[in-house]
């Protein structure tokens, strides 16, 4: 049964998902993980589907992990969570089908991450990308290991530093998107390159993908542990507890 902020639909044998709450602007919310993570294994594990693709309804991708929510909990109760986003984010790449995001709108802070942890990255053209925690306060608590897989550690510290959003284009050139697509166009690019690989042999490109992850960011956990204690220690001072202090969160 899908989740009420979750949209499931199948094109043949490509499988879409797609992040709805509107409201939120598709925040990653605690119960849309634990839903989201429970859909993926079930995908993966339907012989009728040979690709997934990872999409955001209508204003955006994802931005990011819902402040509202984490308004509610305390510090310890927040990393938790991000704990748990994070590996819900490594495991997509030991899934074995092909994941492909479609990213239209926006992909922000934890949906810019999401995003760099699909197998493959389709983004329109004038889709907004950026990294702001570092701005607001805190180091992002998981996924940098994932941005020095994609784009390489000199160039993933600038992403992380920076907080000046860019668009489709660059993401392209960084390396953080595999394929530009007209605004608009984003999610028939995204399900074209998905139903490529779902005509492939199966166990072939289980086999494949399985390989390649066994490479790429193989620090992922250790990396994201880390991190987390650094956004732990960021909260305890100034200009992240002003920002916390925004949406409530006890600090």
């Amino acid at each position: 049964m899908i989740h009420e902020e979750l949209k499931l639909d199948t094109r043949g044998r490509v499988a879409v998902l797609s992040i709805d709450r509107p409201t939120r602007r598709n925040a990653l919310g605690d119960d849309l993980v634990a839903h989201m993570r429970r859909v993926f294994h079930e995908l993966d594990a339907d012989d009728r589907i040979g690709a997934v693709v990872l999409t955001g309804q209508v204003p955006g991708f994802c931005a990011g992990s819902d402040l509202k929510e984490l308004g509610a909990m305390s510090l310890d109760e927040m990393c938790a969570h991000e704990a748990r986003t994070a590996s819900f984010c490594r495991e997509l790449g030991m899934l074995r089908k092909p994941v492909i995001a479609a990213v239209e709108g926006f992909a922000l802070g934890g949906g810019f991450v999401l995003a760099a942890s699909c197998d493959v990255v389709v983004t329109a053209r004038t889709t907004r990308w950026n990294l702001p925690e570092v701005e607001i306060g805190w180091i992002p608590p998981w996924g940098i290991e994932t941005l020095i897989n994609r784009v390489g550690r000199t160039q993933a510290r600038q992403l992380v530093w920076g907080g000046t959003p860019f668009h489709g284009e660059e993401a392209l050139r960084l390396g953080l998107a595999d394929h530009l697509a007209e605004d608009g166009a984003a999610l028939e690019c995204a399900i074209d390159v998905a139903a490529s690989y779902a005509r492939l042999p199966q166990e072939a490109i289980a086999a494949t993908k399985l390989y390649f992850a066994s490479h790429g960011a193989p620090n992922g956990e250790s990396g994201d542990l880390l991190a987390s204690h650094f956004f732990k220690d960021n909260c305890r001072h100034a200009t992240a507890q002003a920002t916390l202090r925004k949406f409530g969160v006890k600090v």
